[in-house]
């Protein structure tokens, strides 16, 4: 029995010892996949593409109505003296109104102190006419019952030249000089009446006109207090308007005499995105240039769009931290879901490059030199690359990697002590030639572009437009 005991616990020491071998060797294979998927994580590694490499700018823009039918306040304030109010009431952004709806209210305040004005100075202008209506008719009786006495008298003395011819010549002499001297005082007299007349009827035809100005002023008054309800001049979607600023026009905004635009109905037919580009990248801006546009209320779907101009100087905006230039981009299509003040992703493509080998930026890296991580020879290294222009994901490479390369997106942990495998200097000095040709090829591009943009504008604007693409959701 005990010899049978030893026996089994001698088969039983063969079977444990390959399986205690077998455990740790499977221990150890899981521990090195473990480790090497570790790294795999760490490390990320992609690969050299080649294929259409898009040179693009991207802004932030607006859209906008091409052309808007303008709601205007009374063009009339200035007559009646009033060169600024305010809205006191309006409709909503967005509103769809008919011809003749109700769209906003002008602060009456200052027409009415002006109608009140005007009432009180029509008031006092027809006191004074009244008044001198009457000190002209005093006036002028007086003058004709001078008159009709001097009239008499001249009849007396007449008489008394009559009576007095019999007499010694000195009394006939005194006789007719006083008649002549009589008839002097009725002639001076005619003339001062009429000269009275004259200018009671001037000035009271100053007085009536000063009236009738008043009256007109009031007129005026009280046709601009009905202007002061604006009404829609046609049928479309109410948007605001804005001021010198930029700022939108709303309820307590002023409203201008020169300029009474209290609101807009644009034209939904035709629109434009509004953009700000830096003065970085202006320069690679051009017309005619073709743009994809994303609005961001409905991220899913894209348009088209050319641009149209390009501002010629920079400005300074809120929330930019340089200068920037005003791009307007023309939309190619039409699409129901699309509003004014809507805000926009602008990518203009400034140049399109085929067959092309580029990496994504965040494998490209500069220090003294541009330069990739990748292996050479095996080895993990630093790899001196050239490069051309790039976009907001990638960048093209000209010499020193090929298609389908590993690289890596990640820095490795041990980046410093990496070998750095320098490109030759006349290679460097040839690929910088090539660089400075592509670029004024691609210069010239982009001109020509332009120009035949030009053109086709200007033909098409003698021909009334070309076709558009229209989408109905």
């Amino acid at each position: 029995m005990f010899l049978k005991l030893i026996e089994f616990a001698m088969k039983l020491k063969k079977l444990i010892l390959p399986i205690l071998i077998l455990g740790l060797a499977v221990i150890g294979i899981f521990y090195y996949f473990q480790t090497t998927e570790t790294v795999d994580e760490k490390d990320i590694i992609t690969k050299v593409k080649r294929g259409v490499f898009e040179i693009k700018v991207t802004a932030t823009g607006e859209l906008q109505a091409k052309n808007s039918e303008k709601i205007r306040g009374p063009s009339s304030m200035r007559a009646a003296g009033i060169w600024n109010t305010s809205i006191t009431d309006l409709t909503p952004e967005g509103t769809i109104v008919k011809e003749g709806d109700y769209v906003a209210t002008l602060d009456r305040t200052e027409l009415d102190g002006k109608m009140k004005d005007a009432m009180s100075e029509i008031e006092q202008i027809q006191t004074q006419l009244e008044q001198a209506k009457i000190d002209t008719a005093i006036e002028m009786r007086g003058i004709r019952d001078d008159l009709v006495n001097l009239t008499f008298s001249k009849k007396e003395k007449e008489l008394y030249v009559d009576q007095s011819r019999y007499e010694p010549q000195m009394v006939i002499q005194q006789a007719e000089i006083d008649l002549q001297k009589t008839q002097r005082d009725f002639l001076q007299l005619e003339n001062k009446y009429e000269l009275k007349k004259e200018q009671a009827a001037a000035k009271i035809s100053e007085i009536d006109s000063q009236l009738k100005q008043q009256e007109n002023k009031l007129s005026v008054i009280q046709k601009l207090n009905q202007d002061f309800i604006i009404k829609a001049p046609k049928d479309g979607m109410v948007i605001y308007s804005r001021s010198w600023n930029g700022e939108k026009k709303g309820p307590g905004s002023q409203v201008s005499g020169w300029n009474p635009t209290v609101a807009e109905l644009p034209d939904l037919s035709d629109m434009i995105s509004k953009t700000f580009v830096n003065e970085v990248d202006i320069s690679r801006i051009k017309k005619g240039q073709d743009v994809t546009i994303e609005i961001d209320a409905f991220p899913d779907m894209d348009y088209t769009g050319t641009v149209t101009q390009v501002a010629n100087i920079g400005e300074t905006l809120k929330g930019f931290d340089s200068k920037v230039f005003e791009v307007t981009v023309q939309v190619n299509e039409i699409d129901s879901i699309m509003r004014p003040a809507m805000t926009t992703g602008n990518e203009i493509i400034t140049d399109i490059l085929e067959d092309r080998i580029y990496i994504p930026l965040e494998a490209f890296h500069v220090d003294s030199i541009s330069f990739v991580y990748s292996k050479v020879n095996g080895e993990l290294s630093k790899k001196e690359i050239v490069t051309g222009v790039s976009n907001d994901d990638d960048i093209l490479v000209k010499h020193g990697l090929k298609e389908g390369d590993p690289i890596y997106l990640t820095i490795p942990e041990n980046n410093a002590n990496l070998p750095i495998v320098l490109l030759d200097e006349s290679i460097k000095k040839e690929m910088k030639t090539q660089l400075e040709k592509e670029k004024r090829e691609r210069a010239e591009r982009m001109k020509q572009k332009a120009l035949k943009v030009k053109d086709e504008s200007n033909i098409n604007s003698g021909e009334g437009g070309g076709d558009r693409v229209i989408i109905f959701n």
